[in-house]
């Protein structure tokens, strides 16, 4: 039997590609802060991802919002989105370093996965953690396939033209 690997398309992830219910994951920051890169994507297409993850931050004393944290959210009967928390803070002109935190990056996955195996998803992204979060997909990659594809979870990512 074939090891199961990560599917990469040209196009859009979200206008995630195949049957069955998909989950389109993807890095926010712990600061509350949702308005470039991917998200606005997302929130061309649905209000719902924004609204619950802005929510869960300004409610963050009473819940587990913070580096690692994963939030699933429904948007059309079949796609749900799931925010995952993977950066410190967001990128200014005086920063050092990349906001990317792999190790959130290794925790988010492995929780989404068993959210993805009991609704019988696959998982569909961009290249999470590499755009404005400023990660190294080379780093990123194994993380994914160890918490999502090995797991059993199929798992496509989108290149934007």
């Amino acid at each position: 039997m074939e090891p199961a690997v990560i599917r990469y398309l040209r196009g859009d992830a979200t206008a995630p590609q195949g049957k069955g219910v998909k989950v389109i994951a993807h890095v926010c920051n712990d600061l509350g802060g949702w308005g470039r890169g991917f998200v606005l994507a997302l929130s061309r297409q649905w209000p719902e991802p924004e609204a619950a993850y802005r929510r869960r931050h300004r409610e963050r004393a009473r819940n587990d919002f913070g580096l690692g944290a994963v939030q699933v959210v429904q948007v059309e009967p079949y796609v749900r989105v799931a925010n995952m928390v993977g950066q410190r803070g967001i990128r200014t002109g005086r920063s050092t370093g990349a906001p990317v935190r792999y190790e959130a990056i290794d925790t988010a996955p492995a929780t989404l996965a068993g959210q993805a195996l009991t609704l019988g998803a696959s998982v569909h992204m961009p290249r999470i953690g590499c755009g404005l979060a400023g990660g190294r997909w080379e780093l990123v990659e194994p993380l994914v396939t160890a918490r999502l594809v090995d797991r059993g979870v199929p798992v496509t990512v989108y290149d934007h033209d």
